[in-house]
């Protein structure tokens, strides 16, 4: 479902990704890590079209590098601050895209359809008229993933889908990933830096470093592998390969 092939993207002489490669198959989860500013969300804007790699290919539901417009039917996107409208209604948040082009839901029909995948992440009917400013962090997050699932898309990606939470609604919020990508049947891409969503999302794990993918495979060796690179950043360790500011 998706595959990246020698993705290279620089910004005039830093060159962030140097010919990342991977394939995500259809109902895997995977969860990519790696260090503030190793280009995980450069590499998230290639896969979505946000960004055009210098060279290599993408192939996100069938669709070669395709244009955001065009990928939008297919793809649902939790993004790290939730990213709802301030002057939209929650519930007019959830179905924005699918109340423009060629669904073109009218009013009644959107805010059924709100109301429905406002229950499925544990929110009530009343929550569809609130606007975002009325809403705790825990809530704009759940309200996000209603709209990353509005649609049913086949793939999803999540960026940074714990930041700014604490520990409870952080693990509520990966439980809800974790069951929406199982019911949905869906393919995930998630960047993190927590581990616990790595325990609770990941089917398999790659670790962005240097570039490229420096390490991949199955969570539980992720946390097991004696790889002295692996090992520094699942444990959060300061002495290491990865050099650390102090």
């Amino acid at each position: 479902m998706i595959r990246a092939d020698t993705i290279h993207k620089a910004f005039g002489s830093k060159r962030v990704l140097r010919g990342v490669s991977f394939e995500v198959a259809k109902g895997e989860s995977l969860v990519i890590i790696g260090g503030s500013g190793t280009g995980k969300s450069v590499l998230l804007k290639c896969l979505l079209g946000l960004e055009r790699a210098d060279s290599g290919t993408v192939q996100v539901a069938g669709l070669t590098n395709p244009r955001p417009q065009i990928l939008a039917e297919h793809v649902g996107m939790l993004f790290q601050g939730a990213a709802l409208f301030d002057s939209l209604p929650v519930w007019q948040n959830i179905a924005f895209r699918l109340m423009r082009g060629k669904d073109n839901l009218g009013h009644e029909a959107a805010h059924k359809l709100a109301v429905e995948k406002l229950a499925r992440v544990g929110l009530g009917p009343e929550t569809a008229d609130l606007y975002p400013a009325e809403l705790s962090g825990g809530m704009q997050k759940r309200v996000g993933l209603a709209r990353a699932i509005a649609g049913d898309p086949p793939v999803l990606f999540f960026d940074e889908p714990t930041a700014g939470l604490d520990p409870i609604m952080s693990s509520v919020i990966n439980a809800l990933i974790r069951e929406v990508v199982s019911e949905l049947g869906a393919t995930a891409v998630t960047i993190t830096h927590d581990m616990r969503t790595v325990h609770d999302v990941a089917d398999r794990v790659a670790m962005l470093h240097d570039g490229q993918f420096y390490w991949e495979g199955p969570t539980a060796e992720a946390f097991s592998t004696t790889d002295p690179v692996m090992q520094q950043f699942t444990q959060g360790l300061t002495e290491g390969p990865i050099p650390t500011l102090r």
